[in-house]
């Protein structure tokens, strides 16, 4: 599998939930980061596709997931489920784990909107070894203050400048984090990064920070 994905993303069935994926290895991949989608978004969403891309032409892994199933998805209340939603990602981290040749890789989340709360709720637990964690126009506030205190995986927050209720919710977040972190603002943007060149700049500030602390785990 890991041969055919070098090239392209291929789909896979992540385990024990049977959630469907899409799973990236770049030649010589440097870890693996685990996307979290925001509500009403999954693994072909164009933004965090495109995110992807970028993070694998940096020698990074993707792994895109559909983190409820179709049946799941019909009913509202779970799309804003963080603890399910957080469970789901944990689960998708230990299929990792039992992917030939990944298993001592460096795991990362990247989370968007709802998916940036339930990526930090995974990460609290005293048995997580996430190495990093990128959030872009994401809600990590969704996760709970406690819950912030608990993460150790260094934490980059990227939002748009012109998303301000959002930049509030992370700085409020922000104060809540012991672990490293830092919040990045990108001009121009609003919260789905819709405006030219503005994924590129997350692509840019996600790369450095994963690539800095997948260097260091």
């Amino acid at each position: 599998m890991i041969a055919r994905a070098a090239q392209d993303p291929v789909p896979v069935t992540v385990q024990p939930d049977g959630l469907e994926g899409l799973l990236g290895v770049p030649v010589a991949a440097k870890g693996v980061v685990i996307f979290a989608h925001g509500s009403g978004s999954g693994r072909l969403s164009p933004r965090n596709n495109h995110v992807a891309r970028g993070l694998r032409e940096a020698g990074l892994a993707t792994l895109l997931i559909d983190v409820l199933t179709a049946t799941e998805e019909q009913d509202r209340a779970n799309v804003f489920d963080i603890p399910l939603l957080a469970s789901r990602l944990k689960a998708a981290t230990g299929w990792v784990r039992l992917m030939p040749g990944m298993a001592e890789w460096p795991v990362g989340y990247f989370g968007a909107s709802t998916g940036a709360g339930a990526a930090l709720l995974a990460a609290s637990g005293s048995d997580s070894d996430i190495a990093a964690i990128v959030s872009r126009g994401g809600r990590p506030d969704l996760a709970g203050s406690a819950a912030l205190r608990r993460v150790r995986a260094p934490t980059l927050l990227i939002v748009g400048s012109r998303d301000l209720p959002v930049i509030e919710l992370n700085r409020t977040a922000q104060r809540h984090l012991r672990a490293e972190n830092e919040l990045v603002i990108v001009q121009r943007a609003t919260h789905i990064f819709e405006e030219p060149g503005t994924l590129d700049a997350v692509i840019a500030h996600a790369t450095r920070w994963l690539l800095q602390h997948f260097q260091e785990a």
